[in-house]
């Protein structure tokens, strides 16, 4: 079943939403995409389990040129710690490949309700954790970003997110970056975890049968055109809107989208029969 004009209209008005969040908060925009784009599939008549892939998949590939465009805004602006880029990137470029195999391998269910409770979790511990008196320069140490690189990649990969809504808490909070510091930089070390995530969901789904027409593995080149072809100008604007925000407020309005994403798809609302 191929895709009808409202689907198509849906993706385009993600697209812009995604790309205005990488810019604005640093993030990859797969806590929103992907959400949509499970719907779209299922809806087409996919099963939970393709549908979920693809949407990992697909929304990691979108994830790539919105983290550049968006990189590329806050570097501008003197904001992105490429050090710490570079090489939370390098190792979260492995983790990031293990993790895509791994999901791969699982069922739909597991990854979706996983989805949903790792946003939960950034959300809540953002939320929940007292604000930090940040003295001097953020952490510089190769080795400890090389520990954090890894396991963030890693979950990145496997839940099918860019990484943001866990790299920024993470850069926040045990590595002692201003907020705008850690959404800049999160935005130049996505550019490289998505990389090794996109290859795992193309080599992995290669020979798979029964997926959508354009499809390279569980990346959905008609998916990822419609989506990024909005995403990717859109994040200039979030660039700019998000150095013109208070930190404070910056922070608020990452909460409540992680908030209301992970209750989505770990099926909170459906078991309260609430259609949002």
């Amino acid at each position: 079943m191929e895709m009808q004009t409202i689907h198509i209209i849906i993706l385009l008005i993600t697209g812009l939403g995604v790309g205005f969040a990488g810019g604005l908060l640093g993030v990859g925009g797969c806590f929103i995409m992907v959400p949509i784009q499970f719907w779209v599939l299922t809806s087409l008549g996919f099963d939970a389990t393709m549908a979920i892939r693809i949407a990992f998949g697909t929304g990691l590939a979108v994830v790539l040129p919105t983290a550049i465009s968006s990189a590329l805004g806050h570097h501008r602006k003197h904001v992105v710690y490429w050090k710490a880029g570079i090489i939370l990137g390098l190792t979260g470029f492995a983790g990031a490949f293990t993790g895509g195999f791994i999901a791969t391998h699982v069922s739909g269910d597991f990854l979706k309700v996983g989805f949903g409770l790792v946003i939960l979790a950034g959300a809540l511990r953002m939320l929940t954790a007292k604000p930090l008196k940040v003295d001097g320069e953020p952490v510089d140490k190769v080795s400890i970003f090389m520990l954090w690189g890894f396991p963030l990649g890693m979950v990145s990969g496997m839940l099918g997110i860019g990484g943001g809504v866990l790299i920024v808490p993470v850069m926040v909070y045990a590595l002692r970056f201003k907020i705008h510091q850690a959404v800049g930089t999160s935005s130049a070390l996505m550019i490289i975890t998505s990389i090794g995530a996109i290859i795992a969901y193309m080599v992995n789904g290669w020979h798979v049968s029964g997926l959508p027409s354009y499809s390279l593995g569980y990346v959905n080149l008609l998916q990822w055109i419609i989506l990024a072809g909005t995403s990717v100008p859109m994040a200039q604007l979030g660039v700019k809107a998000a150095h013109k925000l208070p930190a404070k407020q910056l922070k608020w309005i990452f909460i409540i989208i992680m908030f209301y994403m992970g209750l989505k798809m770990t099926g909170f609302f459906s078991l309260l029969h609430v259609p949002i």
